[in-house]
């Protein structure tokens, strides 16, 4: 026995082992590595998926915004519309204005005033005239309150005057003509 080297075996065991480690390190690294490369690749395609979807969502956002600046243009249309519809509406009621004046003024004033200019200025209406009486003056303020299309009767002056032999006081009034809006709420009225 004394003859038996046992040393060269445990030196091919050990290179054996060593190889062994060698290869089992050598596959779990190229594991390791591949495994790596594979998480990458996942991790890539999530990523460009993502991406996919944002830009997706882009495209859908910017469609949106230049249908709802359609919508804001066609609401503004819209709106032109609805403007041009009331101003033609108002000029269509105001058409017969002068003629609804001058009725108007026909019925508040009362037997004893006489007008000797009426004159109308946009929405205000300037009378000068002759009375009788301050009472027909009275008269004819409070009718001009209670009118549909008159109204805030303000009276400028009142100048006592005689003429052959009659004595009559010479006035000067001015009132407004209602706005369209109250105008047509009292004629909708029942």
């Amino acid at each position: 026995m004394p003859h038996i080297n046992l040393l060269p075996w445990r030196e091919q065991q050990r290179k054996e082992s060593h190889n062994k480690f060698v290869a089992i390190l050598g596959v779990v690294v190229v594991l390791c590595i591949f495994s790596m490369f594979l998480l990458s690749s996942f991790y890539s395609s999530l990523h460009d998926g993502q991406n996919i979807k944002n830009s997706y969502l882009s495209n859908e956002i910017g469609l949106l915004d230049q249908r709802i600046r359609e919508i804001n243009q066609l609401d503004k249309k819209k709106e032109n519309l609805q403007q041009r519809m009331r101003l033609i509406e108002e000029l269509q009621s105001s058409r017969n204005l002068g003629t609804q004046i001058m009725d108007e003024v026909a019925k508040i004033v009362p037997a004893g005033v006489y007008l000797t200019k009426l004159e109308r200025r946009g929405n205000r209406i300037l009378v000068v005239g002759r009375s009788e009486s301050n009472n027909r003056l009275s008269s004819m303020l409070r009718q001009v309150q209670s009118s549909y299309l008159l109204e805030r009767p303000v009276m400028q002056g009142i100048i006592a005057g005689e003429q052959t032999s009659r004595l009559l006081s010479d006035f000067n009034m001015e009132f407004y003509v209602k706005p369209f809006d109250k105008i047509t709420e009292v004629a909708n009225e029942p």
